[in-house]
């Protein structure tokens, strides 16, 4: 056979930025179905007083909820705090073997949660040191992902995080059947190929610029008022990630009591809402040209959304998913906005000349102060749970309303320009 003089044309852009597109998304979509596990079994390990089930030891007795809540903060302040810190790497490192070693080692801190099923293990430290290890390793994800779709694209497209949490749910609860611990056997390892990300993306950008310091990017515009918006929007949607499946447990729907497994499948009507909600608020916010407008709407229709839910949300299951699915849709809107759009438009604004070496540490930045607020919302819940659930509603609709005052000052900045 004969030899062609001329050489294979090579693939076009397009498809290595679908083929990229499409590798990030499953792996974040991995780093997040990885968290959704232990929030899942929590009410099998809290004591259940429907079921006479005194809990798992050492979440049992009076302060179990307290030491579940405990743990969340563990894991989210290890998460928070490394966001920072693979950030700044991020800008630095080769981003296919950052994320690929990041993947890996969330893989194990998960399995390492559900071993503590096997081994019998009844002590908190053990559980503490595995989210912390657990938040430290999942930081990695998001900043190199942002920083990778950004080099090939410019801009994100969509948040895979929901889509995750919808795939974590039912997987959790059909390996719950075998045990606590096999929920938590939900590793990344499947997705390490991540590691073949392409690198022809650098082709895209010849310039030479440096990494922008971590203080730098904290005075860029913009940056702090949505940083400590998504602080209080975060709050609130990790409260519901942690919590929701303990609270439709424990709250009953229609006078009937929900099982552990219906109240897992239940609560990922709420992660539907929110992917939906997602798209919606990139859409209007492309459509508008205002990213803080759209945000702000998106909180203000969250507010009664979440009052209404807890009102009625008990009347019936079809009032109970319907309005799980309403508050999830305006909740996470803004939530997803923020993290993608918003921080890519931030990493590489004008005043910093597009310069996309600054995009994993606004990223993380962003992200890594809203995750302060995911940390703080469900270890205030394990605390003022025990008070009733109308207090931790109302520390929600607090946290969003802070939420909206951060954004009024670029909301009426882009308002002008209109």
């Amino acid at each position: 056979m004969e030899t062609s003089p001329f050489p294979a044309p090579s693939r076009s852009l397009l498809y290595h930025q679908i083929s990229v597109l499409l590798l990030t998304f499953s792996a974040y979509a991995s780093f997040h179905a990885s968290r959704k596990p232990p929030s899942i079994v929590k009410p099998a390990l809290a004591p259940d007083p429907s079921s006479n089930s005194t809990g798992w030891p050492p979440f049992d007795g009076d302060g179990g909820t307290h030491r579940l809540g405990e743990l969340d903060l563990a894991f989210l302040s290890a998460y928070s705090a490394g966001m920072y810190l693979a950030g700044h790497a991020a800008d630095r490192l080769d981003l296919r073997r950052f994320l690929a070693i990041g993947m890996l080692l969330s893989g194990l801190s998960c399995i390492a949660f559900g071993l503590g099923f096997f081994w019998d293990v009844h002590h908190l430290l053990f559980f503490i040191a595995v989210q912390i290890a657990g938040g430290l390793v999942q930081s990695i994800g998001w900043p190199c992902v942002v920083s990778v779709v950004g080099n090939w694209f410019g801009f994100l497209v969509v948040d895979p995080r929901d889509a995750g949490f919808e795939l974590a749910t039912p997987v959790s609860e059909v390996e719950m059947s075998d045990g606590v611990g096999g929920a938590g056997e939900k590793p990344d390892l499947g997705n390490v190929e991540e590691v073949g990300l392409l690198e022809e993306g650098s082709k895209l950008d010849s310039s030479s610029a440096k990494a922008i310091g971590f203080v730098e990017a904290w005075r860029l515009p913009g940056v702090a008022p949505f940083a400590f918006c998504l602080f209080f929007s975060k709050l609130v949607a990790y409260t519901f990630l942690y919590w929701l499946p303990f609270y439709i447990r424990h709250n009953a729907v229609a006078g009937l009591q929900v099982s552990h497994k219906t109240a897992g499948m239940l609560s990922t009507i709420f992660d539907v809402g929110g992917v939906l909600g997602g798209i919606s608020a990139g859409f209007i916010s492309d459509r508008l040209g205002a990213r803080a407008v759209t945000s702000i709407i998106f909180l203000v229709c969250s507010i009664p959304a979440l009052v209404i839910y807890r009102m009625y949300g008990n009347v019936s299951m079809y009032f109970n998913m319907s309005l799980m699915f309403l508050s999830g849709y305006f909740v996470n809107g803004p939530y997803a906005l923020i993290t993608t759009a918003v921080a890519a438009d931030l990493g590489t604004q004008d005043s910093i000349k597009g310069n996309s070496r600054a995009l994993a540490t606004v990223t993380a930045i962003i992200d890594g102060t809203g995750s302060v607020g995911a940390a703080l919302g469900p270890l205030l819940t394990g605390y003022i749970s025990t008070r009733g659930w109308n207090s931790v509603f109302l520390m929600l609709v607090l946290a969003t309303s802070l939420a909206i005052m951060f954004l009024i000052r670029i909301a009426k900045a882009e308002l002008q320009t209109k």
